[in-house]
């Protein structure tokens, strides 16, 4: 296999910040009054919580100003930022592969968010680009969010690996024909 790009998701893949993304969400919609469990948080991991968190909402009956809690959850999150830290097996894939293959990172996220963690785990500038929730209609598991980004490097989708952490993500990656690492086999506990 010619594998000349790598494309890596971020929350779950280079940072480990999943936690700190539930914790945020669920003290943000606790305020409205919907409850935020944790298995259902995971299941939907790597879909844009613009459209998981109203489902979720419109399943306990719970009207929720989805930009109000958008906007807590992100100072939320914000603010514990300095305890985030990468996550060092995929970011010693990424760091091997520097300045030889072409890089990205792709995620449901944010882009504010997504800059921000990359900032705090000191990789912001290894990636020729950042393909984020706002950049693509739609979003994992449809495979836009990778397509663009090797789009954006100018390599065959057939010539990128994924590297993801989620189902919607790895589903994206087999939709957009990549070659894909689910992150979660190569991780122990002391990742």
């Amino acid at each position: 296999m010619d594998i000349r790009a790598l494309i890596f998701d971020c929350d779950g893949t280079l940072t480990d910040s999943m936690y700190a993304h539930y914790a945020a969400w669920r003290d943000s919609l606790a305020i409205q009054g919907m409850v935020l469990d944790e298995q259902s948080f995971y299941r939907h991991s790597g879909t844009p919580s613009s459209r998981v968190i109203p489902m979720l909402a419109s399943e306990q009956g719970v009207t929720v100003d989805f930009h109000r809690a958008l906007s807590d959850k992100e100072e939320r999150f914000l603010d514990s930022i300095e305890l985030l830290r990468p996550i060092d097996i995929v970011v010693g894939i990424a760091r091997e592969h520097l300045g030889k293959l072409r890089m990205a990172v792709a995620s449901g996220g944010t882009r504010r968010l997504v800059i921000h963690q990359l900032r705090q785990v000191a990789i912001i500038d290894w990636f020729d680009t950042i393909v984020t929730c706002e950049d693509t209609e739609n979003h994992k598991p449809d495979p836009d969010v990778f397509l663009e980004a090797a789009q954006r490097m100018k390599v065959a989708p057939g010539a990128c690996r994924v590297y993801e952490d989620g189902e919607p993500g790895i589903e994206a990656a087999r939709r957009a024909g990549m070659h894909c690492v689910d992150v979660r086999k190569l991780l122990t506990p002391s990742n």
